[in-house]
């Protein structure tokens, strides 16, 4: 009928994110940096799941999830490689355009994904299994630091998939050197250098959670999934 108003269309891209998860933050700054907007649905992990949830990832049942049209995309180092592929205009390119530093620059954002799985191993354990992930941690923040080198960011002067992918697990590095006794600055000084750096850019700035709040969430969890009665509870916040 003439003069009805038109129901608003519908996003083109959707996240189904949950605010405090680093992998969902990978997604948060790869579409800030890319200038794609997005409709942001918070999800509840801790609790029962979303059925748009369990209906857009019925494998892993976990987020990130990007919704392009309807049609989901899962996994955050997925997700990312899809922006470039589905956006090419959309500037800047989050992978490099030569073969070989793409493959490099895919190898180290996967490898980023250590830095949370020992990280975790920390807060869930104690005695001689916390000794050994702290090792574990200490060792990747090395190889981290060793690739980036005397470079501005992992792919040179342009920030990118590596630098998206590592950086949301910095607010996290303070609540794992206090259970690990390590300090990032003397195992990883051109890491810890990288990561203000990092901080400096609005996307990254606005999409991660200071570090006394992820430590607070990091107690949070010990409380829900009895941490401290029992080392071998199952971590539901590794979503990637």
């Amino acid at each position: 009928m003439a003069g009805e108003q038109q129901p608003p269309p519908k996003p083109e891209l959707v996240l189904l994110d949950f605010s405090v998860s680093p992998y969902g933050q990978r997604c948060r700054i790869a579409l800030a940096e890319k200038g794609l907007a997005y409709e942001y649905l918070e999800q509840n992990l801790l609790g029962a799941k979303s059925d748009l949830l369990l209906r857009s990832n019925p494998v892993h049942k976990r987020i990130p999830v990007l919704l392009h049209d309807g049609h989901p995309v899962c996994e955050s180092l997925v997700i990312l490689a899809y922006l470039d592929e589905a956006f090419p205009d959309a500037a800047p390119a989050l992978l490099p355009s030569d073969p070989y530093a793409r493959a490099r620059a895919r190898f180290w954002a996967a490898y980023s994904d250590k830095v949370y799985e020992a990280g975790k191993r920390l807060w869930k354990l104690k005695g001689d299994a916390r000794a050994q992930a702290r090792d574990q941690i200490v060792r990747v923040l090395w190889n981290l630091d060793a690739e980036l080198g005397d470079k501005e960011f992992f792919g040179g002067e342009v920030f990118g998939l590596v630098d998206i992918a590592l950086v949301p697990f910095v607010p996290w590095l303070p609540s794992y050197e206090r259970y690990g006794e390590f300090s990032v600055e003397e195992t990883a000084p051109r890491l810890a250098a990288w990561a203000r750096r990092c901080l400096e850019r609005d996307s990254v700035a606005n999409s991660l959670h200071p570090p006394e709040k992820v430590d607070e969430f990091i107690t949070l969890l010990k409380k829900v999934y009895g941490i401290e009665r029992s080392a071998g509870v199952e971590d539901r916040t590794s979503r990637r």
